[in-house]
């Protein structure tokens, strides 16, 4: 896992604060139209079976409400849908929910700054978007304003092996390979970024603090596909509300 100092050193070259707002939401402007065939090639088309997985740890019952933040064409909300729960997404990028099937609830919105009520939700989903907001803390504290007391949240993001073999393997795979093919089938410039952008992560330890500190309890975290992807689950602290309709 890239974190810590080493992943502070990473950020120094990379735009962070509104200059990295106003960078992400171009970027995924552009490659909205392909993001998905990208995402399943670079992936081996695992991405789908973990938000699966993050979809059942969320636990939740049937018509439970669960926000999607960055949602981007849609993969979460399917799999919500699919799975009963009311899903509501929303994505700073108007080009990913342009690219997204029609009929879903979704809104374009700033995950700092959500314009949904105190405890409205019973749940929030995040694929692969951590690295992609300008500030971690805040995007947290705004999931668990969102989220009313005892619900709970899953969070996936990239990871890397800590084991030699599979570290080379992934190192190769993701900063190497995966700018190729998005050069190949998308955009150059986007997939270039990509794989630095895991710089902005922080490590395990810290994520968890982060999370706890943002107001969850119950904070787990289990590795994916040999480790190249997390998952990261905790409970709403507080008193248990009734679920809002």
């Amino acid at each position: 896992m890239v974190g810590g100092a080493g992943a502070q050193a990473g950020v120094d070259d990379l735009p962070v604060g509104p200059d990295k707002t106003v960078m992400v939401r171009a970027m995924f402007d552009a490659i909205a139209p392909r993001y998905d065939l990208v995402n399943r090639v670079m992936t081996f088309g695992l991405d789908i079976p973990w938000r699966r997985r993050a979809v059942r740890a969320l636990g939740l019952p049937a018509r439970s409400r669960v926000l999607d933040v960055a949602c981007g064409t849609g993969d979460f909300l399917r799999i919500l849908d699919a799975a009963g729960l009311q899903a509501v997404g929303v994505d700073l990028s108007l080009g990913m929910l342009q690219a997204a099937p029609r009929g879903r609830a979704v809104a374009q919105a700033d995950a700092l700054a959500l314009p949904m009520r105190d405890g409205s939700f019973d749940g929030a989903t995040c694929g692969f978007a951590l690295r992609n907001v300008s500030d971690l803390g805040a995007m947290l504290a705004e999931v668990a304003r969102v989220v009313r007391p005892g619900g709970r949240i899953a969070l996936l993001e990239v990871d890397e092996p800590s084991g030699p073999i599979m570290g080379l393997g992934h190192r190769i795979w993701f900063r190497r390979v995966v700018p190729r093919i998005g050069a190949l089938l998308s955009d150059a410039a986007a997939y270039r970024y990509l794989p630095r952008s895991v710089a902005y992560l922080p490590d395990a330890p810290q994520l968890r603090a982060m999370l706890r500190q943002a107001g969850f309890s119950a904070v787990g975290r289990r590795s994916l596909g040999g480790g190249v992807a997390q998952l990261l689950t905790a409970t709403r602290a507080g008193v248990e509300s009734p679920r809002p309709r």
